[in-house]
């Protein structure tokens, strides 16, 4: 670590990486009749079809491809859940609560001379919403969303545009997330990478190691205050 130097725009996912998803996982599992062991499922289900979507040059947004998907995750459990119902289930996707760790993290960030960016697969108005209800809306100086420019993540035309966005080349930029799938887009996009390790998270084994591997913010913090300009 000591042979890096410091990154010149700090990316960070959202869902799962700073916000802490318990409060939706007890809303899906009520839909499900209590299958909150669905969850996982769910999600990934949601990724997959937000990817189905890019590939074939179509956008639609997150909320609408969860609730589409959350219907089929209980048509194959014989569980029958209406488009209200679905719905109504991603309500708390809006007002969930960071992680204990992060808002301490950012703030430490913040007074090391760091510029924090989001870039999150939620639409525009939908972090903003996430971020107003979790306190974290002035630890950052962008909230850049894939709606902008209509692809999912990790696609690489989200990196290339967030890069372009905020005035940097790949290499300055660090993709700070708790999903193997982000860290590897960026890392394949010319970014660099931290890896929350959060339970239930791994990084994908047939893609380039990130520099920072860490089970909390907090951590990442520490390494990446500890860098020299």
């Amino acid at each position: 670590m000591t042979t890096l130097t410091r990154p010149k725009i700090l990316f960070f996912d959202v869902n799962e990486s700073l916000l802490d998803l318990g409060g939706l996982k007890e809303s899906i599992g009520k839909a499900l009749d209590g299958r909150e062991d669905l969850m996982s499922l769910w999600f990934t289900t949601m990724l997959q079809y937000s990817l189905v979507m890019t590939s074939s040059r179509q956008f639609t947004d997150f909320g609408t491809i969860g609730a589409a998907t959350l219907k089929m995750v209980a048509a194959n459990h014989g569980i029958p859940v209406s488009e209200e119902k679905a719905k109504k289930a991603l309500n708390p996707l809006l007002s969930l609560p960071s992680h204990p760790e992060v808002k301490e993290a950012l703030n430490n960030l913040k007074d090391a001379g760091y510029t924090l960016v989001s870039l999150t697969n939620s639409s525009n108005d939908g972090v903003k919403a996430q971020f107003a209800n979790a306190g974290l809306t002035g630890y950052f100086n962008e909230m850049l969303s894939v709606e902008t420019v209509g692809k999912y993540k990790p696609d690489s035309t989200v990196y290339d545009w967030a890069a372009k966005k905020v005035g940097a080349q790949p290499h300055e930029c660090l993709m700070i997330a708790a999903h193997g799938w982000d860290i590897a887009g960026a890392i394949w996009a010319g970014w660099r990478g931290a890896f929350i390790a959060r339970p239930g998270q791994q990084l994908f084994p047939l893609a380039p190691l990130p520099e920072i591997n860490e089970p909390d913010l907090l951590k990442i913090s520490e390494k990446l205050i500890a860098l020299d300009n």
